[in-house]
């Protein structure tokens, strides 16, 4: 008998595609040799219409990177929630989470009006500047978690079972492992292996999201997901159905095995905005009825919300802005939370940033971490440079490249060296020539700006033996310097640096309290 690929056939071939396409997007996020990103590595969020709204209304401004995401809409005005059903790579790993799950054939919790609740409470908390979307957007969650946990975990991993070959059976590895770990290398694994604050907890989230799958099949996508909910609100627009619109009577496989729950379980009717066009129901039916074509859209009811759940996520969608406004957190400046190069505005960079974690991943020292809440829960998972774990490299501006957002602003290398992240200070109690009388000279010798921004003065002291001695004490020359934090990295002390980056220059001298 001649095969006949049924449409569930090319469904999985799409959403395998699309899944590869990006994985292979997520190892692009990476340094490879060159300042310059070769490919729109950033693409997934360009194309999501929840950021685009998110992010838009927060700034007050239209965003042309984000512009692709009309295509989505576009696409889902014409045909329905195809995007979840056929594109969309969190969907893709739920249901291929599923076939070792084995969720209950037919959800007995039903709970769709959630994620509409929530996609009201993020986009009237965006309109008052407050943005949230990093918390519930899926690539977001997903894109951070994979580039928090599972990508590091990965390559520590690999590279540790090589290392322990080539430690124990050199031979071996010379003619055996070490030409595979080469490709790995080369095509699969990061560039280097990176840590993260958070690390456990972005994990966490993806591990709930995918323990959820228990409780019916695409937990998230029904219940929970908000670009779903934004989806299903245009897709009520669409020419493209299911006919006919209703399941049959005690049918054992259209209503209960619907991945979505989208037939009205009284009814049978089915819920058109619901529906992802996954077509399952037309490849099981036994009698070979159902099909999806183009036709008259019929009335709908609207999606009852109720008037008091309603009402409360439009509460909560002004109430949080406002708790964040009056939030003691943010009001007292944190000296230590630096942002990336070329942040100015901290509450402009805070209403565009996603929290997707692109730039903290492409960082080629592992420099840019996860913030917790040092600038309030407003600010959870957003960058910040942490210098004691790594420096802002001088000739990179690969964050700029891949924020999709701006965020970051994508800024030409000359600008970006001159760009000021912070301002280096000494804390003479812990410096080697100030507090002991010992020459030391390694955050000079690292400074990258051409002029150095740290020089030294001749100064006569008391050493530890009691002698007179003339040490070389360096000190920072403020308007040469940028606070990529190479100093405070490369200090030899132990534990906390004898130099430190600080967001704002307040005491005299550029000593902002520290002395020096």
């Amino acid at each position: 008998m001649k095969y006949r690929p049924t449409t569930r056939t090319f469904r999985r071939l799409s959403q395998f595609l699309f899944l590869v396409l990006f994985l292979v997007l997520f190892r692009k996020t990476d340094y490879s040799g060159s300042d310059t990103l070769p490919y729109a590595v950033n693409l997934f969020f360009r194309w999501d219409p929840l950021v685009a709204a998110t992010v838009m209304l927060a700034a007050r401004k239209v965003i042309l990177i984000l512009l692709p995401s009309l295509f989505v809409i576009l696409l889902t005005v014409v045909l329905g929630r195809v995007f979840c059903g056929w594109i969309c790579p969190m969907g893709t790993l739920l249901d291929w989470l599923d076939k070792g799950i084995h969720p209950p054939e037919h959800a007995t919790v039903h709970l769709r009006k959630i994620k509409y609740l929530l996609l009201i409470v993020l986009l009237i908390s965006s309109a008052f500047s407050l943005q949230l979307i990093g918390f519930l957007d899926p690539f977001s969650l997903l894109v951070r978690g994979a580039a928090f946990s599972i990508d590091p975990m990965l390559n520590w991993l690999f590279t540790g079972f090589f290392d322990t070959i080539y430690a124990h059976a050199p031979a071996v590895a010379d003619h055996v492992t070490e030409p595979i770990y080469s490709v790995l290398k080369n095509g699969l694994l990061p560039f280097r292996q990176s840590f993260y604050f958070l690390s456990s907890f972005s994990l966490m989230i993806l591990i709930a999201i995918g323990a959820l799958e228990k409780l019916g099949k695409r937990f998230w996508c029904r219940n929970l997901c908000p670009l779903g909910a934004l989806l299903a609100v245009f897709s009520r627009w669409s020419f493209f159905r299911r006919i006919p619109a209703t399941s049959c009577k005690n049918c054992p496989q259209c209503a209960p095995n619907c991945r979505m729950n989208a037939f009205d379980p009284d009814t049978g009717k089915l819920h058109h905005e619901e529906c992802n066009l996954c077509m399952d129901c037309v490849d099981d039916c036994v009698n070979q009825s159902p099909r999806f074509a183009f036709t008259r859209r019929s009335n709908h009811e609207p999606v009852n919300l109720g008037r008091r759940a309603f009402l409360g996520s439009a509460l909560a969608g002004i109430a949080l802005p406002v708790a964040a406004k009056v939030n003691a957190g943010p009001k007292t400046p944190n000296p230590f939370l630096l942002r990336p190069p070329g942040v100015e505005n901290e509450e402009e960079f805070l209403s565009l940033c996603v929290r997707c974690g692109e730039c903290m991943k492409v960082c080629i020292e592992n420099a840019l971490q996860p913030c917790f809440f040092e600038s309030g829960y407003q600010g959870m998972f957003s960058p910040r440079l942490v210098p004691r774990l790594g420096y802002c490299e001088f000739n990179c501006t690969l964050c700029g490249q891949v924020c999709p957002t701006g965020a970051i602003p994508k800024l030409l290398l000359q600008a970006k060296q001159k760009a000021v992240i912070g301002i280096a200070v000494f804390d003479v109690n812990r410096c080697l020539p100030y507090a002991n009388g010992i020459p030391c000279m390694v955050c000079e010798e690292h400074c990258p700006t051409s002029k150095k921004a740290i020089l030294f003065r001749d100064k006569l002291v008391i050493d530890r033996k009691g002698e007179e001695v003339v040490v070389k004490q360096p000190y920072v020359v403020e308007d040469l310097c940028i606070g990529c934090g190479i100093c405070e990295n490369k200090c030899p002390l132990p534990g906390a640096s004898a130099i430190r980056v600080l967001t704002a220059n307040k005491g005299p001298g550029g000593n902002s309290g520290y002395g020096g």
